[in-house]
């Protein structure tokens, strides 16, 4: 045997294997937990389109915040580049809607019809996968999961940041961001399926002394680290957990973050994804 068959029999059983751990995990049903976290939250359709690319799909997603609006938008069939041109369009990340009537700078009644451009069924009934969204009850102190009926609301309240944000009715209650209560809603989805991808986007790396120079950088930081350690035994659950300590400098609110937030989610998906299916 020549040095060059030696070398195409083992790239043949490299790619034999490869395969046959993709086929392995494509045959196992998925469930798909995306965090909360801003902006930074685009990184999750950077790993949906990893997982397109690798003949990977979720029948099942759960989402928080931010998180709760790409997993609509992926249960709802929406390409890449629609995904991204929701973020890019609509003005979440921009002070159009200022009010002072309401509990929050922006109102976010405001959203409703643009939402309704992308949702026009506003109906969990009509999506294409099975979606659960978590909103956080501010006057019972709960949080909540919506699966069923109308759509739009729950999104617009799962994603309502306070202060920013104002807070949304529904049910003749008021609700918020469900990332105050469950950053990482993995509940919905634990038990159900084969295989967990978890995608969390709210990292907490090391920091300098020089970055926690005032209040509001030792509030944020505080703040960053009690929901990362609430959530840590339901990220350490998941089957495969991708964390992008790359996103620790895109603020939350930073739409000039939001092709570099995407990007960085690609790049580390598909390079977690050669890991999983090399074996």
């Amino acid at each position: 045997m020549t040095n060059l068959d030696a070398v195409l029999n083992r790239f043949n059983t490299a790619f034999i294997i490869f395969k046959e751990h993709m086929e392995d995990i494509q045959n196992k049903s998925m469930g798909l937990i995306l965090s909360g976290g801003g902006v930074r939250g685009m990184a999750h359709i950077g790993v949906i389109r990893a997982m397109d690319e690798y003949g990977m799909s979720a029948e099942m997603v759960s989402g928080s915040s931010v998180g709760a609006l790409v997993g609509a938008l992926y249960a709802n069939g929406n390409s890449i580049t629609e995904m991204l041109s929701f973020f890019k369009e609509t003005p979440l990340f921009k002070y159009n809607f200022l009010t002072i009537m309401k509990p929050g700078f922006i109102n976010t009644d405001r959203y409703f019809d643009i939402f309704r451009g992308y949702f026009p069924d506003d109906s969990f009934e009509t999506l294409q996968r099975r979606l659960h969204v978590v909103a956080t009850n501010l006057q019972n102190g709960e949080q909540t999961y919506f699966s069923q009926g109308e759509l739009i609301g729950p999104l617009l309240a799962s994603a309502a940041l306070p202060p920013v944000f104002s807070p949304v009715e529904l049910n003749g209650q008021l609700y918020a961001d469900g990332g105050i209560m469950n950053n990482f809603p993995l509940e919905p989805v634990a038990g159900k399926v084969d295989f967990v991808l978890g995608s969390n986007v709210s990292v907490v790396g090391r920091l300098e002394k020089k970055a926690l120079k005032n209040s509001i950088q030792l509030t944020g930081r505080v703040t960053g680290l009690m929901i990362y350690a609430i959530n840590r035994p339901k990220l350490e659950a998941c089957d495969l957990l991708l964390e992008f300590k790359e996103l620790e400098n895109i603020g939350v609110l930073d739409r000039k973050g939001i092709e570099k937030a995407y990007m960085v989610g690609y790049d580390r998906a598909r390079i977690a994804f050669d890991g999983l299916l090399s074996g």
